[in-house]
């Protein structure tokens, strides 16, 4: 396959999981400014810092404020990771690839970008902003059915898993760290309710609350971290997604032919996130676990596209 067309599937599944990401950090800190109402500036701080577009606002805008960091995340085109700017440019990589995608896949791609379009054409309402937000989880998950509905599972299928998996393990990350900048007022709220409550706000941000509370009889900051980060029967954990990241790159290398260094870097990540076990990740600190976890990630992630000379 072209490095070109190898590209365009790998970005476009990114994108499209991406926008659904951006969703569920604007859910967490919506949820978790409703038990500091007082300082709700600094709850969505955090989300532009978990986003990694906290310096882009801040050279747009004087003041951190609700409104204008919703809009921010979902609708501004100068942002490259606003939903906005992500669904277009997952069309653009569906166009480029349109002969290697079923028609069922292009169409869902393209309703997405039309639906989404029309419901951000203007700013979103703080009474419309939880139907918008179902919209955009809605819409990728259309495309999600009709890649799994209709494509064969071939290199085709395979980037486009490949890409999914490494933007949802930053995703997941990203919220979980959400929770490390300043949300609690102070140590003391540690083991508090309004703690009990962020904790459980990130499980529904990446939509693990029912999954959890089905298998765990306790909920706590230890059993959500090891949960979204260690349990491979969620496919919204980190090591649920590396373990089918090795999967689909192993698929790739059968298929070519030849070993690449991408699957040498995700097997060694996939051993660290097997080997450990929750205590000893806080007892190293969480934050710089996930901070691992997103350099890795994201050094994965070039690898892969250098692996299989995306820009060819």
């Amino acid at each position: 396959m072209l490095g070109k067309t190898a590209g365009g599937l790998f970005w476009m599944c990114r994108y499209l999981e991406r926008s659904a990401n951006n969703a569920r950090l604007i859910e967490a800190g919506s949820r978790m400014t409703m038990t500091r109402s007082s300082a709700a500036d600094s709850e969505w701080e955090s989300v532009l810092s978990a986003a990694n577009v906290k310096a882009m606002y801040l050279g747009k805008n004087d003041a951190i404020q609700r409104a204008s960091v919703i809009d921010f995340l979902l609708r501004d085109r100068e942002n490259p990771s606003s939903v906005m700017s992500v669904v277009e440019a997952a069309r653009s990589n569906a166009r480029l690839v349109r002969v290697a995608l079923t028609r069922e896949v292009w169409e869902a791609v393209n309703d997405t970008w039309m639906r989404l379009k029309d419901a951000l054409a203007r700013p979103v309402s703080d009474a419309d902003l939880p139907n918008v937000l179902e919209l955009i989880r809605q819409q990728s998950a259309q495309v999600r059915g009709a890649l799994h509905g209709t494509m064969l599972r071939n290199d085709i299928f395979n980037f486009c898993r490949v890409g999914t998996f490494i933007e949802r393990a930053d995703n997941v990350a990203r919220i979980l760290d959400v929770k490390y900048f300043v949300l609690l007022p102070s140590v003391s709220m540690v083991g508090s309710s309004i703690d009990n409550f962020q904790w459980e706000a990130i499980l529904r941000s990446a939509a693990a609350e029912r999954s959890f509370a089905w298998l765990n009889k306790e909920s706590g900051p230890r059993a959500i971290a090891e949960f979204l980060i260690l349990d491979q029967r969620l496919p919204r954990s980190i090591a649920f997604c590396y373990t089918n990241i090795a999967r689909n790159l192993g698929y790739l290398e059968e298929g070519y032919g030849e070993s690449r260094p991408s699957r040498a870097m995700c097997d060694e990540t996939l051993a660290r996130l097997t080997r450990t076990d929750v205590e000893t990740i806080f007892d190293g600190g969480l934050h710089e676990f996930i901070q691992w976890i997103l350099q890795a990630n994201n050094a994965l992630g070039l690898q892969i596209e250098q692996d299989y000379r995306f820009y060819a």
